[in-house]
């Protein structure tokens, strides 16, 4: 794994024409601890069959069959925030592949993540595995230190954005100011085609565009701060947990 240094002030835009020969597949895995059902994400540059796993949780067997089925080298594990459910398989996954392990220095500082093989991670930091690579952005608002990560044309997302809303901001550490910013940064960082991949679903399943979003999401289609931060924390939001 090659990593820029950090601070890098290399753009998305920037990524995508080093990048504009590079092919990934990504697959999406669905694993269950109820209440919670998440996604984990494959990344697999399809040149030299290396992989990265994003926010690994709940079901190691699906995930190491899966592994095996591709037969592919795990280079790393990329982790959106430090909720349970998004990092809940990452110290028993490093113990497997003897892999990396990348979240945002912000959030391992504040809520004092600890795994084997952790880096810590900036904003606009560039990670490079196969001939893949990864812009790390930087995007406050769930929790201090949430990292989205973009590829060529999708960006994995965790819990700052859903298809359908936005996470939670009632957590230690939360935002729904710095939210708002977080998804006004991702608005200028994306393009319409763009495929969305989120922590979780609430009936969309992952890979929409970020059309899709402009469509159906109110969160993206608010402007006003204070309306955004008004909504986000409404009273009784009773289907916060509706997974699906």
């Amino acid at each position: 794994m090659l990593r820029h240094a950090a601070g890098t002030q290399a753009s998305v835009e920037e990524q995508e024409r080093r990048g504009a020969q590079l092919s990934y597949d990504v697959y999406p895995l669905r694993t269950v601890s109820l209440p919670f059902i998440n996604y984990t994400y494959i990344v697999v540059d399809s040149r030299n069959h290396q992989a990265m796993l994003v926010d690994p949780a709940w079901d190691i067997q699906a995930i190491t069959g899966k592994l095996k089925e591709l037969q592919v080298e795990v280079q790393g594990i990329l982790l959106t925030h430090s909720h349970e459910d998004h990092v809940h398989l990452a110290s028993d996954l490093t113990e497997i592949y003897d892999c990396a392990v990348y979240m945002s220095a912000v959030e391992a500082e504040d809520y004092a993540f600890r795994c084997k093989n952790l880096i810590k991670v900036y904003d606009r930091e560039i990670l490079r595995f196969g001939e893949t690579t990864v812009t790390c952005i930087w995007t406050p608002g769930h929790t201090s230190g949430s990292m989205c990560y973009f590829l060529r044309e999708c960006v994995f997302t965790g819990d700052t954005l859903f298809i359908e809303g936005c996470g939670g901001c009632q957590f230690r550490g939360s935002s729904a100011d710095q939210m708002f910013d977080s998804i006004q940064k991702i608005k200028a960082c994306v393009t319409p085609d763009m495929r969305v991949f989120p922590g979780h679903s609430f009936g969309e399943a992952p890979g929409a565009s970020f059309a899709r979003l402009y469509d159906r999401n109110i969160y993206v289609q608010l402007e006003s701060r204070k309306h955004f931060v008004d909504f986000r924390m409404r009273p009784n939001q009773s289907k916060a947990y509706h997974f699906q």
